[in-house]
């Protein structure tokens, strides 16, 4: 990426943050970020849903205000594909119009293999960003969302699951990080830095806020929240592509202790679709922040690690 070298630029590529951020006056700043990817479900209206609440997750993560949105469409010509977008499109538009959004346009190409995303762009005051790069040593990390999406897609592709045994993580992928980001808010004092849980699952984005912060972190395998069936499914070797990658790029920079099973390892390094918010947050707060997410009803509310001062960007599991 280029570097960029001006004031108006808040936060760019360079700290592998959940958007990009443009101060346009004093008081507002634009908060931009872009995400899409091949269908994660069958239904194609669930399929829109997931897709535009992955790509919200991003602004709410920086503690931004949805304004609106670009779809991206890669789809195939096949009348009967065609019959399918509108599905797709109808969940992205109820997602942005739950959201406080609008849709606004968009771009679509020929595709033999389908995708839908969207860019979506938001606003904060350029005091109130909240960036990955802030976490301090003794922070608790809180995540808003269980694990394991990535290993239920995969079975539920290879017939290992049923659409009803999905439906769980279905509404969980569907639902909106605004909640998290409204308890964040009401912490926000306190709150010092926080991303969302994605493709590069828990460790790789724990990294990422971590490398940033110049810190190190510990993570509770025994804290995790997951969903239901996602260990045994993962012993069934129900594991994506993605997650086995992410294992082997977190190697390089995770501890292990011999009673870490390779079931934990794969579950902490799942990749993620439309997960949730991972907030670091003064210790002394941190119950406060899990009772603030329970009143906002989000689908997890977990203490699952602490920031340490070590090596920036390391992780060790315990």
């Amino acid at each position: 990426m280029p570097v960029v070298d001006d004031a108006r630029v808040l936060v760019d590529a360079a700290l592998r943050d959940d958007a990009a951020v443009f101060r346009i006056a004093d008081d507002r700043a634009v908060v931009a970020t872009v995400d899409f990817f091949a269908p994660v479900v069958d239904d194609p209206y669930a399929f829109g849903v997931i897709a535009a609440t992955n790509a919200f997750s991003d602004l709410y993560a920086m503690g931004a205000t949805p304004l609106f949105a670009l779809n991206l469409v890669a789809w195939p010509r096949d009348p009967e594909m065609l019959d399918l977008l509108g599905g797709v499109i109808k969940g992205g538009a109820d997602t942005a119009r739950a959201a406080g959004a609008f849709i606004l346009g968009g771009h679509s190409i020929d595709d033999p293999e389908p995708k839908y995303g969207m860019v979506a762009i938001g606003e904060v005051h350029p005091d109130r960003i909240i960036d990955n790069a802030g976490a301090r040593p003794g922070d608790s990390l809180v995540l808003t969302k269980p694990l394991g999406t990535g290993v239920l897609s995969t079975a539920l592709k290879r017939d290992g699951i049923t659409e009803l045994q999905m439906a769980t993580a279905v509404d969980v992928m569907s639902t909106l990080n605004a909640g998290a980001a409204a308890a964040m808010r009401e912490l926000e004092e306190h709150v010092h830095a926080a991303t969302d849980v994605t493709g590069f699952g828990l460790l790789g984005h724990l990294h990422n806020l971590l490398e940033a912060s110049g810190v190190s972190g510990r993570v509770s395998a025994s804290a995790l929240p997951a969903f239901e069936r996602v260990r045994e499914l993962i012993e069934a070797g129900f594991v994506p592509g993605g997650t086995e990658r992410n294992l082997a790029a977190v190697n390089e920079f995770t501890s292990w202790p011999e009673g870490i099973t390779q079931t934990d390892r794969l579950l902490l390094s799942d990749a993620q679709t439309s997960g949730g918010l991972l907030i670091a947050v003064d210790p002394s707060r941190a119950q406060d922040l899990v009772a603030a997410l329970e009143r906002q009803r989000t689908p997890a509310a977990a203490v699952v690690a602490e920031v340490t001062a070590g090596e920036a960007g390391t992780i060790e599991v315990v």
